[in-house]
């Protein structure tokens, strides 16, 4: 047989033994052998649950996910880090109270979480108790009112994949680091002072009316604390007082026994309510002459900008106004993040120059970097200024002698941003209003309402001849 005449076979061989195969394969269908073949054959279901990804981590265990929840009642005051992933959530067992422990993680270094608290912490009127002494860790406790909260970032909270520690206080540039900063969130909340705090509020909403200032705005006020102003910041407030925009709740200032007015307080804090209650009253007492230049009051039922500021809120109008007309930051400017104004809260060097001086200007704001403001102010802390309030704060550096920032502080190479402001010093800002040789003050307001007041001489007919014979 030659060659040829085998490969000219093949394709009936293979033909022929498939075909066995199949008649095998068909008769052993429901056979104890078939089912041992079709075993033999099937993936390992093993391998089925337990599938992994090409890295040889499983995909049904990843880490990154979980199934922890806040509690409804977790107090939306206390403050919660941004990129941070909810861990764990267990109940306190204290008397007479509430509480929670929270845990949490977060791929950002410690010293930006810590950052954080301290100035949440900071700015919204809580008060600090005990806070690290450095950027490598420790313990917040802080308080407001009822409520208790500590915050524990342990200074070797940062940990990987591999079981290794470290400080990770330097964020990765690799983009490929697995630490990971571990923290915790406690709260306490006791029942008695909450329940106190409660039934405060509800009489004190059932008041009518909730707010009675201690004067109207632009009658003239008699403060009877004043000689424990800064002496370089009295003149501004007595010049405010007399036109009547320092206006103070009755419930709040002290009266003078002895005496017909009351007190101004000029080293208090200086809450964000108030102070949007005098920028727009000393504006427009100030600009009393020039409608074009006043805030125009809001309407007591259009919709609130700000979820914590209702139209029942003493200070809606004000701070509502203000809003509208694109003066400070909220949804209406299209700045979505604030949607809370904290109306409570102290108000910041910062934020203080942010409202007042597009009220100068009456323009945008100019394009400002931390450079600038450092050649400009001199400021060793310019770099802690947010980036809206410093476009405010080199616009003000522009108004030269009548800057703000000159009238409030005097000549200094610190800013402190974060600082609260007092009353007096608020005051000093609301004196004068507009740029450097255009604007008014306080003072020249008063000589325009004077002569506003003093009726006009009308000249005396001098008799006729006729009625002389």
């Amino acid at each position: 047989m030659t060659k040829t005449s085998v490969f000219d076979k093949r394709p009936v061989l293979l033909a022929s033994f498939a075909a066995c195969l199949l008649g095998l394969l068909t008769s052993c269908a429901n056979s104890s052998t078939g089912e041992a073949l079709e075993r033999s054959f099937a993936a390992d279901p093993k391998l089925r649950n337990n599938s992994t990804t090409l890295d040889g981590s499983p995909q049904g265990n990843s880490p990154s996910q979980t199934t922890a929840k806040l509690p409804e009642d977790f107090p939306s005051e206390i403050p919660l880090y941004p990129n941070a992933t909810l861990e764990n959530v267990e109940p306190l067992t204290v008397p007479n109270a509430q509480g929670e422990q929270t845990s949490w993680s977060s791929t950002d270094p410690i010293n930006a979480i810590q950052s954080f608290y301290t100035q949440e912490f900071e700015s919204n009127n809580w008060q600090i108790t005990s806070q690290p002494t450095d950027e490598a860790g420790g313990t917040f406790v802080a308080r407001r009112n009822s409520l208790q909260v500590t915050v524990t970032i342990p200074s070797s909270a940062a940990t990987n994949n591999s079981g290794e520690t470290s400080t990770a206080t330097e964020p990765s540039t690799s983009g490929t680091s697995n630490a990971v900063t571990e923290f915790e969130i406690q709260y306490i909340r006791n029942q008695g002072e909450a329940a106190s705090e409660q039934s405060g509020q509800d009489s004190s909403q059932s008041e009518v009316p909730s707010y009675v200032p201690s004067r109207s705005a632009g009658e003239a006020q008699d403060f009877t604390d004043l000689d424990k102003a800064p002496k370089e910041l009295r003149q501004y407030i007595e010049d405010l007082a007399t036109l009547g925009v320092l206006t103070v709740d009755s419930s709040g200032s002290k009266t003078n026994a002895g005496a017909s007015g009351t007190t101004f307080e000029p080293n208090k804090t200086i809450t964000r309510r108030e102070y949007a209650r005098w920028l727009v009253a000393a504006n427009n007492q100030i600009y009393a002459n020039r409608p074009g230049q006043q805030i125009r009051s809001a309407s007591e039922t259009t919709q609130p900008a700000f979820r914590d500021v209702p139209r029942s809120d003493r200070d809606f109008q004000s701070i509502q106004a203000l809003a509208e007309a694109g003066l400070i930051p909220s949804p209406l400017t299209g700045d979505a993040t604030a949607v809370l104004f904290r109306p409570d809260a102290p108000l910041t060097r910062e934020n203080l120059i942010l409202w007042k001086v597009p009220l100068d200007t009456r323009q945008s704001l100019p394009s400002a970097s931390v450079d600038a403001v450092k050649q400009t102010w001199g400021f060793q802390d310019a770099a802690k200024v947010e980036p809206k309030a410093l476009r405010a704060v080199l616009a003000d550096f522009q108004n030269g002698e009548s800057a703000n920032i000159r009238r409030m502080l005097g000549y200094t190479t610190l800013f402190q941003p974060k600082k609260p402001v007092t009353r007096a010093e608020a005051a000093s800002v609301f004196w004068y209003f507009g740029s450097q040789g255009e604007g008014l003050s306080a003072k020249e307001a008063q000589q325009i309402k004077r002569e506003d007041a003093q009726p006009s001489e009308t000249p005396t007919p001098s008799p006729s001849s006729s009625g002389e014979q």
